[in-house]
């Protein structure tokens, strides 16, 4: 319970405080604790003479104990008769009549406004790129507006949901608001119904372009790790080309989904730049970004199929990089030939790996085992949504010391910790760390963590045979294998090993 509001809400009283030294007919008190019980005088039970102590009644009617706390004091009228009742360690005294009184009942601190989380399973940074051009008129940029709002309240905004703002395309684009600035949907459904018609040509691309550019920066709200989503409203044709905004859209890491509606007439075709126009400006043209609508009319049946689109991250390709999308594990040597000393500088590696990567509970994830002839998950994909839960987990992993079986390690880091994500949209690294020979075959397990989709890099240090780094190493060897004769030369290879992931996840998406 938070104390804070509550204490600057209530005036501080002492013990002895009677209900005839407060002025108001409602006040709030904070009692403090540890009064002496057999100091107090009080008349009556329930209803106290204001001569009363305020804490005194208020212990003997059991609105607070002795540990003190809040009151909330009522002024009553006078009263012909205070009973005298033994309660709660206070015995109050009885008096004939008094002119005033007072009552004392539980103050309820107020609950903080919360911040509504929102709907967590759709975490996006939207911008509504609406039509706001002569194509659309004003009655129908009213429907638009509608259909917005009733789009905006179902994905179901909020501080760890959605975050959603608008934009208006017209001769020129203005943003009506940021991301930043409403985060619940009553806010937003408030603003987007005040939004004015401005006019004028349909520069969709210009708008689109002015969007991706200048709308998902950090001090406008955008989060890092999150999908940046644009829909494009777009009522018949736009004016401008729409190709090259797209093109600049996907360099921004930026979704454009194009809701059109009511096609360009055949009369109309003829003025329409580029009759392919919402292929070339999606993210991709594979007809989920795309979205068709006949009229401004009766949309309430669209508003859920589009929302469960702009809530698929999985699907949104054009903020996937190396960076958010991988899941990558290491594999340590624990054995004694390491020694603590280097065994550190190994954790160093993998800290500067992990660092490079976007780690969120939807973006890249991070995991380690570290083996002798045993092996210990110090933590799965699933333990540490946060960078920096991982980079500590990171440097309180403690040097087990014993022999090397390899083998079985890569074995066992593939059904356990790879298992459980195999069938996830992120692309599956595996870095092998070792300072020496295996006691058995690590060839056939590193062929069936290869056939599982895990890309194995082989990282070895002093001792570790190259054969069997490259036998551990998926293909072309020479680019998955690294090694160094010391330790501290782990540090320099780092962006290899770095680059040498994005380029795996890069082809594999070609």
């Amino acid at each position: 319970m938070q104390l804070v509001p509550l204490l600057l809400a209530s005036t501080a009283i002492t013990c002895f405080t009677r209900g005839l030294d407060l002025r108001k007919q409602t006040e709030d008190v904070l009692c403090p604790a540890n009064c002496p019980l057999w100091q107090f005088y009080v008349f009556g039970d329930g209803v106290y003479a204001s001569l009363s102590s305020v804490c005194g009644a208020a212990i003997h009617r059991g609105v607070i104990t002795n540990a003190g706390g809040a009151v909330r004091v009522q002024t009553l009228p006078g009263q012909e008769n205070y009973p005298a009742v033994n309660a709660n360690g206070i015995q109050s005294q009885v008096l004939s009549r008094w002119a005033s009184s007072f009552s004392v009942t539980r103050k309820r601190p107020k609950k903080p406004l919360e911040k509504k989380a929102g709907n967590k399973d759709c975490k996006a940074d939207i911008a509504f790129l609406i039509d706001g051009s002569y194509n659309i008129g004003q009655r129908r940029f009213n429907l638009q507006k509608n259909f917005v709002g009733k789009v905006a309240v179902m994905l179901g905004i909020g501080t760890e949901g959605p975050h959603v703002g608008v934009v208006q395309a017209s001769e020129h684009p203005k943003i009506e608001f940021y991301l930043k600035n409403f985060t619940a949907a009553k806010e937003v459904l408030f603003a987007i119904k005040e939004l004015g018609f401005r006019g004028g040509n349909s520069n969709t691309g210009k708008a689109l372009k002015h969007t991706a550019q200048k709308f998902f920066s950090m001090e406008n709200g955008a989060r890092k790790g999150i999908p940046k989503i644009i829909v494009v409203f777009l009522d018949g044709w736009p004016s401008d080309d729409l190709e090259e905004a797209g093109i600049v859209a996907r360099e921004f890491g930026v979704n454009v989904f194009i809701v059109s509606v009511a096609k360009p007439t055949t009369e109309e075709l003829g003025m329409v730049q580029d009759i392919g126009f919402i292929d070339k400006a999606v993210c991709r043209n594979n007809g989920f970004f795309s979205y068709q609508m006949p009229s401004w009319f009766g949309t309430t049946k669209y508003v859920k199929p589009l929302v469960q689109k702009l809530c698929s991250h999985e699907q949104m390709l054009c903020s996937k990089t190396c960076y958010n999308s991988v899941n990558v594990g290491f594999l340590i040597d624990g054995s004694s030939s390491v020694g603590e000393s280097n065994f550190r500088l190994m954790l160093e590696f993998i800290s500067n790996v992990a660092k490079a990567f976007e780690i969120s509970d939807i973006g890249s994830k991070i995991a380690t085992v570290q083996f002798t002839y045993d092996q210990r998950t110090e933590f799965s994909f699933t333990d540490y949504t946060t960078k920096e839960k991982v980079l500590s987990a990171i440097r309180n992993i403690r040097y087990m010391s014993g022999g090397t079986a390899t083998g079985d390690a890569i074995s066992f880091t593939t059904r356990n910790v790879f298992g459980p994500v195999k069938d996830g949209a992120n692309k599956n690294f595996l870095i092998i760390l070792t300072d020496g020979q295996s006691y058995d075959d690590v060839r056939g397990p590193a062929v069936a963590a290869q056939k599982a989709g895990i890309t194995v890099f082989s990282v070895g240090v002093a001792w570790a045979p190259l054969d069997d780094l490259k036998d551990m190493a998926s293909e072309p060897r020479e680019s998955h294998t690294f090694f160094t004769r010391e330790f501290t030369g782990l540090e320099q290879m780092v962006p290899d090993v770095i680059r040498g992931i994005c380029k795996d996840f890069l082809d594999s998406k070609q």
